[in-house]
């Protein structure tokens, strides 16, 4: 006679399998068949290899760094969802170690001439500017296809990503060994950003999704450190993010350069070569300042790779990020800095039009 336990673990795990498998593919809608196949295995193989924090810590193998940074990370979870409203359910009570330096690859592109990121569209999802691989490989080699179309790409690993809620009944998201060793400012917006995809997510706008995201990880994270960040933590991450703000003031003026080229030149053959030749200079002004910066920072190179590989693919899934947080850390201020009138707010933004939403989140900071 079989042990009922055993059969109950087994009909989880049939379970779990289904529901990634719908998940992945209404994700994936018209995608080819080895796209969704390699996003179920990828994302079946990190539900597998995540287990209980709790089996981690009581664990006598569990190195003893890992078992503090399992632990810190659990009480910022609590954190989240005791101070800022974030979601309590399944996800970061469980974690995984990959064996890898990302948990996806994402592959995005723009025109040779546009900020514009290329969409790909699934039936649940909306149209999002980019696409993951859970194989660095296909990652690269899909990014051949596309700059074989002219496009220009850029791919880059993924720390985490957020299922938005709809796999906590099978285990949630999972913390990873590609974040959790992050300074502990960093561990914790890490973890806010991603509750918060939970909160709230709409279709077809990505730049709406990442940027409320954003916002919320870079007020959550501030009130993390100053209630319970040590005063090394918060120097070191008051230095981090120093520099961070420098570095995206450069980028964003860049982006404007840019977007200033392409769009006061038309692609007329005979003004090609003109605007090949003034973006060739937007670029490289771009990376003779970034030498001074860091000059100004004593020779830190974190950002070296990133400029490097800068091309409109980069700059363009950067603003994603970036373009509308002040419009977010705004309404959070006219909410009270309530959280949840905050989220409230929010979602009433995403019922409106795509573009009475982002009139919104232009308003100056002082209105």
């Amino acid at each position: 006679m079989k042990c009922p336990k055993l059969l109950s673990v087994k009909l989880f795990q049939v379970l779990s399998a289904l529901t990634t498998l719908v998940f992945v593919v209404l994700l994936s809608g018209c995608a080819d068949t080895r796209y969704v196949l390699q996003s179920v295995t990828g994302h079946w193989q990190m539900m597998q290899a995540a287990k209980p924090v709790d089996q981690w810590l009581q664990d006598d193998a569990t190195p003893a760094a890992l078992r503090q940074r399992l632990a810190l990370a659990q009480r910022i979870r609590f954190f989240a969802v005791s101070e800022l409203k974030l979601p309590d359910n399944a996800s970061y009570q469980r974690y995984a170690d990959l064996k890898r330096p990302a948990v996806v690859w994402n592959v995005v592109a723009t025109p040779e001439f546009s900020l514009t990121l290329k969409t790909w569209c699934f039936p649940v999802m909306g149209c999002v500017g980019y696409r993951g691989y859970f194989n660095e490989l296909e990652a690269r080699a899909f990014a051949e296809t596309l700059k074989a179309e002219g496009l220009e790409v850029s791919v880059y690993g993924v720390p985490a990503y957020s299922t938005l809620g709809w796999l906590n009944w099978a285990g949630g998201d999972p913390l990873l060994n590609t974040f959790v060793g992050y300074p502990e400012g960093e561990l914790a917006r890490m973890i806010f950003h991603e509750m918060a995809h939970q909160v709230l997510y709409v279709k077809d706008d990505t730049l709406f999704n990442e940027s409320f995201a954003t916002a919320v990880e870079r007020l959550g994270g501030a009130r993390w450190l100053a209630a319970h960040g040590s005063e090394k933590a918060k120097n070191d991450d008051a230095l981090r993010a120093s520099r961070r703000r420098e570095f995206r003031a450069l980028c964003l003026s860049t982006r404007q350069k840019l977007e200033a080229i392409y769009k006061e030149n038309s692609l007329l053959e005979q003004d090609r070569q003109a605007q090949e030749a003034m973006k060739k200079v937007a670029f490289e002004s771009f990376k003779n300042d970034y030498v001074q910066i860091k000059k100004s920072w004593g020779g830190y190179a974190g950002y070296d790779t990133w400029v490097a590989g800068a091309n409109n693919a980069s700059f363009a899934i950067q603003a994603a990020y970036d373009v509308w947080v002040p419009g977010f850390e705004a309404l959070f201020d006219r909410n009270g800095q309530d959280w949840t009138r905050f989220y409230d707010a929010a979602k009433g933004l995403a019922q409106l039009p795509a573009q009475e939403r982002a009139s919104v989140l232009k308003r100056p900071v002082t209105e």
